[in-house]
């Protein structure tokens, strides 16, 4: 996850081209991230080329959220420019035909000239899926992180209730994050659990480097204090990463969802189909 940009002047495409929006999902496991890279496979590139292809001229696709190295969405939006016109119908089945089988087009539309998947963006879902049980799983490696010790999902809930506002998230920043300020504003926090799974979903404005794995792994270390509501509000206000528990493996991290204004139009993606063989809702 990477924080905000600053935003160009220029948002909108040239007068000769039009404006898309697609609705992607994707497992992140086989990709070094969303952005291109020039010696490791991307999705970027991928999700170019099917579009490229399909368009008949090279283009450049904007996301929403740079997804991390291994890490999944079932919500991911993106934009790009074109001056091919195409049915809606004819970018998502076409594309779909030039993606690998661990990427999916799952919507498209032609957008207003103002849209543009980040900066359009009122705030972004992350879910973190924990197995938590004594046997590693075979089916679920790759969609989920393995907890063998027994978590406390309501002592997480109260817990993660110190995190909602806005606040410095400094604690919980990577150290790569070239965000020019660690202040964010945390919506909603929900921890809970179904059988096996463990579910922590956190709804913010954006999101620090980080920042959600960097938050799961504290919260798995301070539901065995005494208070961990309070260890959990001490260490949002150290400022200090090292004070913050260790960061979550990339597996269970998924964006979730990308909410935009209604004039939009941006639909909800289906959760249902995230991950296949994991309880989800």
């Amino acid at each position: 996850m990477t924080a905000v940009a600053e935003r160009p002047e220029d948002l909108g495409p040239p007068p000769e081209m039009r404006r898309m929006a697609a609705l992607l999902e994707y497992a992140g496991g086989a990709y070094a991230g969303w952005q291109s890279q020039q010696h490791a496979a991307s999705l970027q590139q991928a999700v170019e080329r099917a579009f490229g292809f399909i368009a008949a001229h090279p283009l450049t696709v904007v996301c929403a959220g740079r997804t991390d190295a291994g890490v999944h969405a079932a919500g991911q939006v993106i934009h790009f420019d074109t001056h091919a016109s195409r049915a809606a119908r004819s970018w998502v089945l076409g594309a779909n035909t030039r993606l690998p089988p661990d990427i999916a087009v799952l919507w498209a539309a032609e957008m207003p000239r103002t849209f543009h998947a980040r900066y359009s963006a009122l705030r972004r879902t992350y879910r973190y899926l924990i197995l938590n049980r004594s046997a590693r799983s075979a089916l679920s490696r790759e969609r989920a992180a393995w907890i063998h010790r027994p978590l406390d999902a309501a002592t997480m809930q109260r817990a993660a209730q110190a995190l909602i506002g806005e606040h410095d998230f400094s604690a919980f920043r990577g150290i790569e994050c070239q965000s020019k300020s660690p202040r964010r504003r945390i919506e909603r926090l929900r921890v809970e659990r179904v059988g096996e799974i463990v579910s922590i979903e956190i709804t913010a404005n954006a999101f620090l480097h980080h920042m959600v794995r960097n938050i799961v792994g504290t919260l798995i270390e301070v539901q065995e204090r005494s208070d961990p509501l309070a260890a959990l509000a001490r260490i949002l206000e150290s400022r200090d990463r090292r004070q913050a528990g260790a960061t979550a493996p990339a597996c269970g991290l998924y964006l979730w969802r990308v909410e935009y204004p209604a004039t939009f139009g941006i639909p909800a993606p289906d959760r249902s189909r995230a991950a296949p063989g994991i309880l989800l809702d």
